[in-house]
């Protein structure tokens, strides 16, 4: 068998891929993810579940969510995010049916271990631009009004479809947030939220095997999201899906998903994909930056052998298909290394790699 992860989590056995549900919660931190429990391949989707006192040691829960409803009768309990209020930690999720395709629904809990599915499931039960892909639901709390974010895309063109809602059960549609052919026919698993003095809308795109997830950096009005810059600085190819969250500390803290559809299964192993370190992401002086919370920067080592840096660039050694390789002016690279992960960190967070190089 291949050798576990020291310092991210991976499920004891079966599939893993986007964190879908990121909170602090009863004095702990709550990690929900995509999961397969039965075999390491992409299959009808439920919500594995692992908590954590220290964001780098990762308990592994019972199921969350499992597919037992009707709108949930065709592909599972897709992504989403999870929310507390009043005491109560809510889950929003896709339920994809064979009645609705991709739908939105709720469940929630009063213990963080045991969920109910709302009575009134799906909250929003159609697309509102007619789309069949319509999932991913990311809710975040703006001054008194709950925002959803949902990813879709219509006729070659990726948007980003904004609801707005008082209670979290009753949604009103508030228009396309962002579309564009640039960034793919459909976007998924975006998460919309205040940083600094502005507002980023990250989102992850299929079609990119590299630098796959885009952070817009603009203002927002309550209606109109307005960017104003774009940046891509993880180059990946290990990384897809992050969702961001607020701590006990106020922390805005991102993880993504370390790992990758087109990535062969390691040798002799019966799970596959894993959680990434979790970020930090900032914005200063017009720079956006993500690097490694306080609690794993001990990690952290200034060089590896599998890092090669010269005058303008930073390499990893890799038998990825295209070269994994940064250029720039190197002023600082940051390594944290796993027992067969390297994420790679260049001027504070400017650029990172997320590379899995176990077989």
């Amino acid at each position: 068998m291949p050798l576990r992860l020291e310092h991210h989590f991976e499920p004891r056995f079966g599939w893993m891929n986007d964190p879908n549900g990121l909170a602090y919660y009863e004095d702990q931190y709550h990690a929900f993810f995509q999961h397969n429990p039965y075999g390491p391949i992409w299959s009808a989707m439920y919500w594995g579940h692992a908590v954590s006192d220290d964001l780098l040691h990762w308990e592994e829960q019972p199921l969350a969510l499992v597919p037992d409803q009707w709108y949930e009768n065709r592909g599972g309990c897709f992504s989403g995010s999870a929310v507390v209020k009043d005491d109560r930690l809510y889950l929003f999720y896709t339920g994809v049916s064979d009645e609705l395709g991709q739908a939105q629904c709720v469940a929630f809990s009063d213990d963080g271990r045991y969920f109910q599915k709302y009575r009134h499931n799906p909250v929003i039960r159609q697309s509102p631009n007619g789309s069949a892909d319509f999932r991913d639901p990311k809710v975040t709390k703006i001054g008194g009004t709950y925002y959803m974010v949902v990813g879709s895309g219509k006729d070659g063109v990726g948007c980003v479809l904004l609801y707005r809602s008082k209670n979290l059960l009753e949604w009103d549609y508030a228009g396309v947030l962002l579309e564009g052919a640039q960034y793919g026919r459909v976007i998924e698993c975006p998460d919309f939220f205040p940083l600094g003095d502005g507002f980023v809308l990250m989102f992850s795109q299929m079609s990119r095997p590299l630098r796959s997830t885009m952070f817009l950096y603009g203002d927002f009005d309550g209606e109109t999201f307005t960017p104003k810059a774009e940046y891509t600085p993880v180059i990946g190819p290990h990384y897809y899906a992050p969702q961001s969250f607020l701590d006990e500390r106020g922390r805005r803290i991102v993880i993504g998903w370390l790992y990758s559809w087109t990535k062969p299964l390691d040798k002799g192993a019966d799970y596959a994909g894993a959680l990434g370190v979790p970020m930090e992401p900032r914005w200063a002086d017009g720079r956006f930056t993500l690097f490694p919370v306080k609690e794993a920067q001990k990690l952290l080592r200034p060089e590896d052998p599998l890092v090669r840096t010269g005058p303008g660039f930073v390499e990893i050694a890799s038998d990825y298909e295209q070269p994994l390789r940064w250029e720039g002016d190197v002023r600082r690279v940051d390594v944290l290394r796993d027992t067969k992960t390297i994420e790679v960190f260049v001027n504070g967070g400017e650029a990172v790699f997320s590379y899995w190089f176990g077989r």
